[in-house]
């Protein structure tokens, strides 16, 4: 039992920390309060089960792939992925372009899943798993601008510089009135996003739906038409989570 407390203590450390991914022996030992003599005992075995994993240059450590292994199988059977993901493939039959789930976690929100519009052929392809700034991006604006005050104003000091904070602020604060995000250009040249917040039983938010398209020549009444669709289905999927209006 002794030896599973201090593999978890462990893992806690690697996956507490929102920038730090990498630590030393050195740190790890400090964290957790151990000797290096017995957390490198303890690093080797977890290495040989794919739980932690070892930079060979740098001598550093970090989770290792067993995790996400885990972990998409366990999201595999997560009943709001069977609820999320049949509204998604309907509204990319409806706006026939690229659509999307993201979850915020930590100073970062996390490309969860995607839908590729098989008839379309420019896709706007962000990797599943891929991390975004939070501050980056309609999906994360509209997440950050759904969160508690203190919440949002924490992650925000953090990403933003001191000059910017007030009128991104004030930028967040449109987006939670008007019930949904933009973005234009800010991650890729050419591309553009609009996304709607969603919310659970508890009309907390947990997430957002997004779609990705090329902007060139795309007509007002196209981007009236996304943003019109992103809002609906992101009031249905949280319906569909148990939200009460």
């Amino acid at each position: 039992m002794q030896t599973i407390d201090r593999a978890m203590h462990v893992i806690k450390v690697l996956n507490d920390s929102d920038i730090k991914r990498w630590y030393s022996i050195t740190d790890l030992s400090k964290e957790c309060e151990l000797p290096v003599s017995t957390m490198h005992r303890l690093l080797q075995s977890m290495i040989k089960h794919g739980l932690v994993q070892q930079d060979p240059d740098l001598k550093l450590y970090s989770m290792g792939n067993t995790w996400l292994e885990y972990g998409l199988k366990m999201y595999d059977t997560y009943d709001f992925v069977g609820l999320i993901r049949p509204e998604m493939e309907k509204l990319m039959q409806e706006v026939e372009e690229c659509v999307y789930f993201s979850k915020p976690i930590g100073f970062e929100s996390l490309v969860m899943e995607r839908i590729d519009c098989p008839h379309n052929p420019i896709r706007i392809y962000d990797q599943l798993g891929i991390r975004i700034p939070l501050n980056i991006g309609a999906a994360n604006k509209v997440m950050l601008a759904n969160m508690p005050k203190t919440e949002a104003l924490s992650i925000v000091n953090q990403l933003v510089s001191k000059e910017d904070t007030e009128s991104f602020l004030q930028q967040l604060e449109s987006i939670r009135k008007q019930g949904y995000g933009e973005s234009h250009e800010e991650r890729t040249k050419g591309t553009s996003s609009v996304a709607a917040p969603i919310f659970n039983h508890s009309n907390e938010i947990i997430g957002a739906v997004s779609i990705g398209y090329v902007n060139f020549n795309l007509s007002e009444e196209k981007q009236r038409y996304l943003i019109e669709q992103v809002i609906q289905y992101g009031i249905r999927i949280s319906a569909k989570l148990g939200r009460r209006q």
